[in-house]
């Protein structure tokens, strides 16, 4: 007659213990990503104030693109009002200042043509303007995190509904902002008749 097998000795492993470096891996990912936002937004201004060539093909898609977010935002407003109402509006209204500020940045542009191509250079102030818009966007959706986290059920609903509007909104002006600002870019570069390459 066969004896059974020899259970093994050796402690068993739980699921739970298995999960464990995927939780701390995935809690340095976020602060790795949360550590890299003051680089990003640095970056994101020196490359936003550099001179630069203006290539026809290159402001188009920039135009296009940015276009095609702007319809996909304000659809996206538009059905998000549904359940926080006044989104729409303060994601119209933030749009708004962004064609403003984008006026007032191709008002502000130095622009030199050289040897038959034309060059931009973005205002400094402005750019920065735009970029503490970002950040500003980016850590108050961290603090709207931390609020919903120890928020009470009764608290909860206004924490989800204080945010929306106001993040939407933020979007908006940046988005309304590099539309006309592109938009500007190209129509100036027509004018002076710079053959794009």
């Amino acid at each position: 007659m066969a004896s059974a097998p020899a259970r093994s000795s050796a402690p068993s492993t739980f699921p739970c213990c298995n999960r464990v470096p995927l939780l701390f891996l995935g809690v340095f990912i976020v602060l790795a990503f949360i550590a890299l936002i003051p680089f990003a937004l640095i970056q994101r201004f020196r490359v936003g104030t550099m001179r630069r060539r203006a290539i026809g093909w290159v402001i188009a898609l920039n135009a296009v693109g940015t276009f095609i977010s702007v319809v996909v935002f304000l659809v996206s407003a538009a059905i998000t009002t549904r359940w926080f109402p006044g989104t729409l509006t303060y994601t119209l209204a933030g749009l708004a200042a962004g064609f403003i500020a984008g006026i007032c940045g191709l008002l502000l542009t130095r622009w030199e043509t050289t040897a038959g191509r034309m060059y931009y250079t973005p205002n400094r102030w402005l750019v920065l303007a735009i970029t503490l818009v970002v950040a500003g966007r980016v850590f108050y959706g961290f603090y709207r995190s931390y609020e919903a986290w120890h928020a009470t059920l009764d608290r909860m609903a206004w924490v989800a509904a204080s945010g929306v509007a106001t993040s939407m909104s933020a979007g908006a002006i940046v988005l309304g902002y590099y539309l006309i600002y592109w938009i500007g870019v190209r129509r100036r570069l027509r004018r002076v008749r710079v053959t794009p390459r």
